[in-house]
């Protein structure tokens, strides 16, 4: 059983959390603040009447807050929007589309590649970096780059840079022409961060705070994590986040799809009772039947003899209601570092991966 009495301690917590990642999960709303006021300056020149398609180049923690956009807006965004994390852009990349080259580092290297193939197919393009190699590129052929200055990102981990990914390029593409979003929802989704943050934070013990609770329920479990609709790319965070931070094996799967073939898996192997823990996050805001699919999926599960906790997302906006996911799922997965006794912030297996790459 994990030592429990950490996650109520500051000072324990601090010495495990030695680059404050708990820094960067608490300054998630200062960062959509800061994105949006740092990008309100940046001029944005694009022909919108020639935009046809938007494509994504980003890998990692970088191809996050694009997910979240294409889910959250999809009723919305009148030309589709695709993101490939891949070396190569797909064929259509041409003259009608509007490519977002997203690279926290500017060093990526699937992104650099993707950069130069966006730089032969005539296509406009936007870039989102803190520097390197991906910003030099911007500057040398004039294209719009927003320089993420990332104040409220202590721990410096790409992946705790969410408040800047999803509302930098809210505010590019609202430059661009091919998203609208006032400020008004902006400083909802503020409030609703910090309403959620506060009911979740270190001061908040045990007994009243939801995020400890699940974290202790994930501790020794492979957490599988099921929504719907605008919410896809908010669990796609919270899912890569428990990689990351808490160096666990985690899934995130999307109703009604999982409802045609993952049910008949529970049943082999017969462990799963004790390896697989299921946390389903119900939102009044999803389709009529995609609620009742929720319902009866997790009787499906309860039957199966695996555990299951639903999460009732209730904000007003779906905007709203994918940052109060990513909010909460930011303080479970640390939390679950705390309980694993590590350092959420160095990822190790994926820099030796990237050494071996050099070799």
């Amino acid at each position: 059983m994990p030592n429990t009495s950490i996650l109520d301690n500051l000072e324990e917590i601090k010495k495990l959390d030695k680059s404050n990642v708990l820094g960067s999960v608490q300054s998630l709303a200062d960062q959509v603040k800061d994105a949006w006021e740092q990008v309100s300056s940046l001029e944005v020149n694009v022909d919108t009447n020639r935009v046809k398609n938007i494509i994504v180049a980003g890998m990692g923690g970088s191809q996050l807050g694009p997910d979240v956009i294409k889910r959250v807006f999809k009723s919305e965004l009148e030309v589709p929007l695709e993101i490939y994390n891949d070396y190569h852009l797909p064929a259509y990349a041409g003259k009608d589309s509007l490519i977002l080259l997203s690279s926290y580092s500017g060093t990526t290297e699937e992104v650099l590649s993707a950069a130069e193939e966006a730089k032969n197919s005539g296509a406009q393009i936007l870039v989102i970096t803190t520097g390197g190699k991906l910003q030099e590129m911007a500057q040398e052929n004039n294209w719009p780059v927003y320089v993420i200055n990332p104040q409220h990102n202590p721990s410096n981990q790409p992946r705790m840079a969410i408040g800047y990914s999803v509302f930098g390029t809210i505010a590019m593409f609202i430059k661009a022409g091919v998203l609208k979003v006032d400020e008004v929802l902006v400083n909802k989704v503020v409030e609703r961060i910090q309403e959620t943050s506060g009911g979740i934070n270190v001061d908040v013990p045990q007994d009243r705070n939801p995020a400890k609770q699940m974290a202790f329920n994930m501790f020794g479990r492979i957490p599988v994590l099921i929504g719907a609709e605008h919410l896809e790319g908010a669990l796609h965070v919270f899912d890569n986040q428990l990689n990351e931070n808490a160096k666990t094996y985690s899934e995130y799967r999307i109703v009604p799809e999982l409802n045609h073939h993952l049910m008949e898996g529970l049943r082999y192997p017969a462990e799963n009772d004790k390896l697989l823990y299921f946390v389903l996050f119900q939102s009044p805001l999803y389709h009529d039947r995609t609620q009742r699919r929720i319902e009866v999926t997790q009787d499906v599960i309860d039957k199966a003899g695996i555990d299951t906790t639903t999460v009732l997302i209730d904000s007003v906006t779906r905007l709203e209601q994918a940052f109060e996911v990513i909010a909460f799922g930011a303080f479970v997965n640390f939390y679950l570092a705390m309980l694993e006794q590590i350092d959420p912030a160095p990822i190790e297996t994926v820099d030796y991966f990237k050494e071996q790459l050099k070799k």
